[in-house]
Formats: structure tokens, sequence, C-alpha cells
């Protein structure tokens, strides 16, 4: 993951996170922020709602918030795409999740935590 666009850099507007190889994200919903995926390279299906959409190079998928949402790699860790977030801040549940991993904490208390604060409720 890396952050393109912060609260900082936007005076808290909006923020850009590239996704390079991405895992599956399971089902889930923010409380605080609309998303935007914006597909570089691959293959992905998001699932919004009760809807999916089969997405490529190009491809542009919103997710409002409180909406359930999820994405899953039709190849398993290829791609890249863009996340944008409105507003910004939701940027810190990944660095939250990067400093776990470099203190060697980046387990299901690590992930719950940052859920938690970053007002994420994962329904599966």
């Amino acid at each position: 993951m890396l952050v393109k666009a912060s609260a900082e850099s936007t005076a808290g507007a909006f923020a850009t996170i590239e996704e390079a190889d991405p895992l599956d994200t399971p089902l889930h919903v923010h409380a605080n922020e609309d998303e935007l995926f914006y597909v570089i390279e691959g293959e992905d299906v998001f699932r919004v709602g009760e809807e999916e959409f089969p997405a490529g190079p190009g491809a542009v998928v919103f997710a409002p918030r409180q909406v359930p949402h999820a994405h899953r790699r039709v190849v398993p860790r290829t791609g890249r795409f863009l996340t944008m977030v409105s507003p910004a801040g939701f940027e810190g549940f990944f660095r939250e999740l990067s400093a776990a991993e470099a203190a060697g904490g980046a387990g299901t208390e690590a992930y719950e935590r940052a859920s938690d604060n970053y007002g994420i409720t994962w329904l599966t």
C-alpha cells in the first residue's frame, strides 16, 4: 500500500491509496467514508450492496459509506488499483496496521483495534 494523497496533503478532503498485488477484502462496512476504486491493472470483482461488478483496467466502482462491500481478485495477488476515500483519514488504518506489523504484532488483535479505531465492521 502506498498513500498517494492524505489528510495532510488534501486538508482532510480525501485520501488516495495505491494497492499493488492486493489481497481480497471480505465483506465490510465503513461508518465514516465513501470509497471509489479505479483499476489500473488486472481483473477484479467488487461487490457493493447486493450487486457484483467485474472491473478491469480503467473501471471505476463506487462504494458509499454504510453500504456493505467486498473485493476479490480474479487471479489472486495480481494487479493494481487506486482507492480514493472521502473524507480523508482512513489511510491511518493502513498506517496503523503497518506499524503493528513492523512491531511484530500484526495479528487478529491489531486488525480488530484498527477496525474499531476507523469505524470498520467486518460482516464475514
